[in-house]
């Protein structure tokens, strides 16, 4: 079994019901199972501005699938949500992204792990540090030090 963790987040269709509907989905794919979940978080979008604000959130899974087989079923599950790539940073019913796959490093055309963009984005640090407050990101070290570089942008714990 491998630690991982999945950054998940949606701003289309009841996104806070699209994350939290996904993160059931998450504990019930084959050998895998949902060992913590952080708060969900809004965020401002990423990217293209025009577009309604993101729920955010992370999950921490032990699995048995590779890590190629775990994205292929993420992406399964952003499907039967209605997830369409019209174009980069599109509005989106369901993101699931693997964000970590235990201390692996992977680079592939299919998948890059650890998340290549998930060290300058808070709405995954913060809720990655509230699940694992000494999270390590391969190649770029705690990710408690590499908040601070995204101190200008909005993410807000949703109660």
């Amino acid at each position: 079994m491998v630690t991982a963790f999945v950054g998940l987040g949606a701003n289309l269709a009841a996104p806070r019901a699209q994350v939290l509907a996904a993160m059931d989905e998450l504990d019930h794919m084959a050998q895998t199972r949902v060992t913590g979940r952080s708060s969900l978080y809004r965020s401002a979008p990423a990217g293209y501005a025009a577009q309604p604000d993101f729920v955010n959130a992370v999950a921490r899974i032990e699995t048995g699938m590779a890590a190629e087989q775990l994205l292929a079923e993420l992406q399964a599950i952003e499907r039967r949500h209605g997830r369409e790539r019209s174009f980069p940073n599109a509005p989106r019913t369901l993101d699931l992204d693997l964000l970590l796959y235990g201390e692996t490093r992977i680079e592939s055309p299919a998948l890059s792990v650890p998340h290549p963009r998930m060290h300058n984005r808070a709405f995954v640090l913060v809720p990655l540090i509230e699940l694992a407050p000494q999270a390590l990101i391969p190649g770029r070290g705690p990710a408690g030090d590499l908040l601070p570089a995204c101190a200008d942008q909005r993410v807000e714990r949703i109660p």
